[in-house]
Parts: structure tokens; sequence; C-alpha cells
């Protein structure tokens, strides 16, 4: 008994932040968070004071948020009376995303060296102002000192719409809820074998056709995002420091172009027909640019993901095709991976022409993508040679492996719709607890990877209820385990601060799992 007191006493010596982290209500967890006498108390008087034009955005973004989760509208003002939320740029601060936010008596101050942290810190005070007293018209938050920076620059959410698509107010909630927990990246994956979301121009039918039906109904109408759509999106994320990166999948899971323009089609498998596109076909190349700079020009994140996985579900049919064969002759090519590994060469050279990147699942790791211009998912978590053969290479890498970050397994072992992995599934503890440097052979990969993300597949999503139950309250830890780092981690604590933000999920109506009280929210099965 007197050991482990000697090392708790050690431990907060060493750590002096420890006792005040695991009482601030924030997710995720800052990295030093003093709590102080005396409180600070807003009303629908206290005024936003921003130092910079560049920083108004922030402070619209600020008082949206107030207005939406408080009912309480506030007003951003050059200069104020009274005490203020002051939202400042100062170079004092080190770290493109970090931030320092002092609460007091006399007011509020949010600094960052840049916008990200300056947003970072809006988002922390957010977190302040909702699990604090709301008296009547006043909101009372104590007073804290906190300096925070985030552990990985790649913090991300991917989204199949192709599959079940959620339409524009839902994605909108879902990136106010990612930026609420300072998640940054965007994943939209929008075409795939259930239907093309996307509009092309130049190619109408892939929305018109393509479009049609999802994954559990392939005659529901048609339904995917208009150009002007995606343009108000992509706005409407970059106000939230949220990058946004589609995915234009290939060659596989192509089914629902080849119903728009069959005449590009590779074939497929009795399994998965009309699978993937046709390399042997050189109006391929050319069809499929096109898409690509239109795409490429709606998102300026400068970043195109294009797939690149399973595609031997569906490539059968290139041992019987003339222009294939003719391509393996004409380049030396000896099998069909060979053949994907061109194609896909073809297919980057012509993004990375538009000064974008190229994204790709992690079979493309060993393919000799130019690694300067390339980043590696690793998703197979039980091809763990995958990852190593990525980061051998040079490529940097964002991690998602099934195991724990596809979030269309089950987060409880009694739950019956959704996957599992030889009885495994993703519990909102493994998600908290991953590490990503038990995976590395040495510290020097540590610079190679990103970041971490979490991919919500849509083959068991029927219905909203369903999208909100499968991504909270795993969204927040997910958000805690790309931000806090690791040393700094205890699931007991982040548990007691959660249970703050299931009352604002109650508030909000979002349908999440309660891992506390499973029955509260019966698990959605239509």
């Amino acid at each position: 008994m007197k050991k482990v007191f000697l090392f708790l006493l050690v431990a907060l010596f060493c750590n002096p932040h420890i006792l005040a982290q695991e009482s601030v209500p924030i997710i995720p967890l800052p990295i030093e968070a003093e709590k102080k006498e005396g409180a600070f108390q807003i009303d629908i008087h206290t005024p936003l004071l921003v130092s910079s034009p560049i920083l108004k955005d922030i402070a619209h973004y600020f008082r949206t948020e107030m207005l939406r989760l408080k009912s309480m509208p506030l007003t951003i003002q050059k200069e104020a009376s009274v005490p203020a939320i002051s939202f400042e740029l100062t170079d004092d601060i080190q770290g493109e995303e970090a931030y320092e936010i002092g609460v007091e008596m006399e007011g509020v101050t949010l600094k960052g060296s840049t916008p990200e942290g300056v947003f970072n810190a809006a988002v922390s005070v957010l977190q302040l102002i909702t699990n604090s007293q709301h008296t009547g018209e006043k909101i009372q938050i104590d007073n804290w000192k906190i300096k925070d920076k985030p552990h990985y620059k790649w913090r991300g959410l991917m989204l199949d719409e192709s599959r079940f698509f959620m339409g524009k107010e839902k994605v909108k909630s879902i990136l106010d809820w990612m930026a609420f927990y300072k998640l940054n990246r965007f994943h939209w994956h929008l075409t795939d074998e259930s239907g093309w979301r996307i509009e092309i121009k130049k190619y109408p039918k892939l929305a018109l056709i393509g479009g049609i039906g999802n994954h559990n109904d392939p005659e529901k109408p048609a339904a995917y995002y208009t150009q002007k759509e995606i343009e108000e999106i992509v706005d409407y994320a970059a106000k939230r420091n949220i990058t946004v990166i589609p995915e234009i999948d290939m060659p596989g899971h192509a089914t629902a172009a080849n119903r728009a323009y069959p005449q590009y089609s590779g074939g497929g498998s009795e399994k998965y027909p009309e699978f993937t596109f046709d390399p042997g076909n050189p109006e391929t190349y050319t069809y499929l640019t096109h898409i690509l700079r239109e795409t490429n020009v709606l998102f300026p994140s400068n970043m195109i993901h294009l797939g690149g996985d399973e595609v031997s579900f569906g490539s059968e049919k290139w041992k019987e095709n003339e222009g294939i064969q003719q391509l393996m002759a004409k380049y030396g090519l000896e099998n069909l991976n060979e053949v994907e590994y061109h194609f896909m060469k073809q297919m980057a050279d012509s993004v990375y022409k538009m000064n974008a990147k190229v994204l790709v699942w992690d079979e493309l790791a060993a393919s000799d993508l130019p690694r300067d211009k390339t980043i590696i998912y690793w998703w197979r978590h039980d091809k763990p040679q995958q990852l190593q053969l990525a980061l051998e290479k040079g490529y940097q890498t964002v991690l998602c492996p099934r195991l724990p970050y596809y979030f269309d397994f089950v987060q409880d072992s009694v739950h019956r719709i959704g996957r599992k992995w030889d009885g495994g599934y993703n519990s909102l503890q493994d998600v908290y607890s991953f590490s990503a440097d038990s995976l590395l052979k040495n510290k020097d990969q540590l610079s190679l990877i990103k970041g971490i993300q979490a991919n919500l597949w849509a083959e068991t999503i029927t219905s909203l209820n369903r999208v909100d139950y499968l991504l909270f309250p795993r969204l927040a830890a997910l958000a805690e385990a790309t931000w806090t780092p690791e040393e700094n981690r205890s699931f007991t604590a982040f548990e007691d601060r959660l249970k703050l933000h299931l009352e604002l999920y109650r508030a909000q109506r979002v349908y999440f799992y309660n891992p506390f009280n499973p029955q509260e929210t019966p698990e959605p099965v239509f």
C-alpha cells in the first residue's frame, strides 16, 4: 500500500497538471489545464472582440454555436467597456494548432499563433460553456488557464455516402460535431458499387443513373450532391477548421459508374458484376481524368483519394480482355496486380499534374508511387506487414485499422446489426486506448504517421438514427486518441468527462449509444 501511495505522489510531482486535467470538462483532454479561483459570467450582453479581420469567421462560428447549443445570441464588436470574450493572434505560442485560454472574472482570452489555433481555443471555451451552470439568462464558467496542442495533425473521419446517402443537412451536423471535438479531416467516400454521389458536368449520367439506389435498395431514386452543394459543404467545413478530401474509387468499386457509362467497364465477377474500370481501354484514362479535374476544382484541399482497394474481387474478366493483354505485352506486365499498379500510376500522374496529392488504401503500398506526393491509408489490421511496407518505403501514412477504427463494427457484444471480426468489435475503450506507437518498429517511423481516422462504412445503415448510434460516443473517444498524447490519457477519467457530454447529446437529440446505460437507446434495426 505504501508503494502505491509513493507512486501516486511521484506521478503527481512529475506531472502537476494531472489533478487539474482530470476535472477539466473538455474532450479531447488538454495538455495543461489549471483551475483558478472564481468564475466568468456570460449573458447576451457579453461581447465578442476580434483582434484581426482573419479571425472574424471564427468569432462568427462561436456565436453560431452559442445560439445552437445554448440559445444565446451574442454580438461581435470592435471594442467594449464590459468583460468580453477576446479572440487574439500572437507570436508567443509555438505550434500551428496550439492555443492558450485564460478565463478570468475580467474576461476570457483565446489565443493562437494561427487562425487554426484560435479556432481550437474557441472550441474548448464552447465546451467549458456547454458543461457549465446555466441559470436563467446567465452562464457561469469556472476560471481556467489552459495550454494545449494536438498530438497528430491528421484527425479524421471517413463517411461512406455511396452505400447510404445522408444528405446535406446530416453532413453539416456531422461536421459540427467533428469541429466540436477538434477533428479536422473529412474523408468523403462519394463513389462505389452502390451509388455515385457527385455531379460531374461533363458526364451527367454518372449522377442521374449512377446515383440510383443504395446498398439496401437498388431502386431508390437517384441521390447525389450538385456541384453547388459540394461547394457549400466544403466552405462550411473550412469555417470549422476541417479539410474535405473526396474519394473517387478506382479501378475497383466502379459498379455505379459503369451503369452510367458501360463502355469504360472492365467487367467483374458473379458476386461483383461490372466491378472495375477497364485498364485496357485508352479512353478510360481520358474519361477518369476529366472526372478528377472537375473533382479537384471543387475541393481546394489539393488531395484526391483514388481508392485502389479490393480490385481482385472483380478483375477476373481482365484475363479475357484483349486490350489488357496488349497492355501487358507492351509494358511487360506479368500479372493482374501489375496491371492494377500500371493503371493507378497513370491516374496518379493525372492528379499530380493538377498539383494535388494522391491518397490510396494500403494495397498500393507495394506500388512505386512517388513518396512525396502520395499518402497511404493503412486499414487492414490483420496485415501489419502492409503498414511496415508503407513506412519502410517512406510513405506518409494515415492509420485507420478495421480494429478499432471501423465504426460500422458494433460497439457492444450484444449488438445484432453491424460487423465483427472473429468475434472482435470496436468498443468505446478500444477506440480510446489505441496505441500507434506499439505498431512501429522504431521511433524514426513516427514522423511518417500523419495521424488517425475512423471510417464509417454504410452497408448496415438504413436510417439517420443508426448513423448517430454508430458515431456517438465513439467520435469523442476518437478525438482524444488523436489529440492527446498516450501518456496523458486515462479511460476512467475520460468516462467521467464523457458523462457530461451525454447530456449535450440528449439536448441536441442525438440518438447515441449509452455505454453506461445501454437500455436508454435501443439499437436501431431498421
